[in-house]
């Protein structure tokens, strides 16, 4: 049973380690490394590797083995219109199913989200960003939906983990999430869903331009 286990604790304990960017964009995954680290076989760390890479989130390059994706804005704009999309629908779905007391969680969160950026811990922020977000498509009580949101989620958080530092002081992503709440207060799914993509939009475009600056630093710089 634990030869069966063991890929699977590889699989997300790499993913989460990309996720948080503690391996970063562009980084070489040396299997022998990960492999001593999570005190296991290559084998099953192999099986991880593939496994990540058929997701789009690692990248075998020839002669150098597997290096985490970058972060590329094409591949971004794609993974923000999914989730844009996907996030109208569930928020629709949570807004019929919420309880008070669910909806009073959402507005806990939102707090936390206030002392965060009063603390300037930004990283937390972002954790508590994915938390709202995640939370709302739990409440649309769609498993589908909610597996279909997870495999792109991943690639969002981490962007914008990436960028967070450059971009303005999240203080409106507080008031939209406020707004958003009180949509689902009201029962109004199509204002709930309408303000969603735009908050989601509104991200993207300050993330795509975060990372234009960094490629043209870049380019400079060589």
């Amino acid at each position: 049973m634990e030869e069966y286990r063991l890929p699977q604790r590889a699989y997300h304990t790499i993913r989460l380690a990309i996720r948080d960017l503690i391996l970063p964009p562009g980084k070489a995954l040396l299997e022998r490394e990960i492999s001593e680290t999570l005190q296991m076989s290559r084998t099953p760390v192999r099986e991880a590797l593939v496994r990540l890479e058929m997701e789009g989130v690692v990248r075998l390059v020839p002669r150098r083995g597997f290096i985490v994706e970058p972060i590329e804005k094409e591949d971004l704009k794609e993974v923000y219109e999914i989730i844009k999309t996907l996030d109208g629908l569930a928020i629709e779905m949570a807004t019929a199913n919420a309880t008070d007391e669910e909806l009073d969680r959402l507005e806990a969160i939102i707090e936390e989200q206030q002392v965060t950026l009063k603390n300037e811990n930004l990283k937390q922020w972002s954790f508590l960003d994915d938390l709202f977000h995640a939370t709302i498509v739990e409440y649309a009580n769609n498993k589908r939906l909610s597996a279909v949101i997870d495999s792109f989620a991943d690639q969002s958080y981490r962007a914008r983990l990436f960028t967070i530092k450059e971009r303005p002081i999240p203080t409106r992503s507080i008031i939209e999430h406020k707004a958003i709440v009180s949509c689902m207060r009201a029962k109004d799914e199509k204002a709930a869903s309408i303000l969603i993509q735009s908050h989601r939009i509104r991200a993207q475009k300050e993330i795509l331009e975060v990372l234009d600056k960094i490629t043209h630093t870049e380019i400079i710089k060589n």
